[in-house]
């Protein structure tokens, strides 16, 4: 795969070894603010890769450094997401500025990209994420038109359960510790249920705790028959 280096400034150093990937859109109108933005010493904002939406990458900081795209969040314990991470910008105006559909040229990119970066760094597929996971109380990205499904199709990401599907019939206070038990931060109670709806549900993403968000919850928590 041809990389493009277009170093950034906002970089520092990692306290954590890489266990994650961060999915995010870039929210702009256009591809060369996003790129001006994050390679910008005055914004403090930057990723790893940048994938535009013909399907070029380009290297931004290093994969040894850490960048600065993941903000205040956390997964499955970790606070310091900008150390344990490596962040991907995927090319989108996002909600703001006219949210659509991700090209195919940009996924066929994204996805060998994926792929090595898991490899390299044994990373789980439990911890290929969106930014609305790591932060529901503040972001949307990449959004309910990311196509997960051919992420998971290929073991870069988990998938969301379908079939054989069971409701636990929890309480609302018990799917919201199952859920935080899976890994996302619940202190904004309704924004964590509507990432996890985004993610897993992106059809009917209405904030609702319901039968089906509780039976794909438990399928995903409960290990895998051999």
């Amino acid at each position: 795969m041809k990389i493009i280096d277009c170093p950034s400034p906002n970089f520092d150093e990692r306290a954590l070894p890489v266990t994650m990937v961060v999915l995010h859109y870039t929210g702009m109108p256009d591809f060369q603010g996003a790129l001006d933005r994050m390679t910008s010493p005055d914004a403090k904002v930057s990723a790893h890769y940048c994938i535009d939406e013909d399907g070029t990458v380009y290297r931004l900081v290093d994969e040894e450094k850490r960048a600065w795209h993941a903000g205040k969040s956390y997964w499955r314990g970790i606070t310091d997401v900008n150390s344990a991470s490596i962040g991907i910008e995927i090319v989108n105006p996002g909600h703001e500025f006219g949210y659509r559909a991700f090209p195919d040229e940009q996924i066929a990119s994204l996805l060998p990209l994926l792929s090595d970066i898991k490899d390299r760094h044994g990373i789980t597929r439990g911890n290929i994420v969106g930014h609305s996971d790591i932060a529901p109380a503040r972001k949307e990205d990449p959004g309910e038109l990311f196509p997960w499904w051919e992420l998971a199709k290929r073991r870069l990401a988990l998938p969301s359960p379908t079939r054989d599907l069971l409701d636990p019939f929890w309480t609302d206070a018990a799917f919201l510790l199952a859920l935080e038990r899976f890994g996302y931060d619940v202190t904004d109670q309704q924004k964590a249920v509507i990432a996890f709806q985004r993610r897993f549900r992106p059809d009917l993403i209405d904030g609702i705790i319901d039968g089906e968000c509780r039976a794909k919850l438990l399928a995903l928590l409960l290990p895998r028959p051999q």
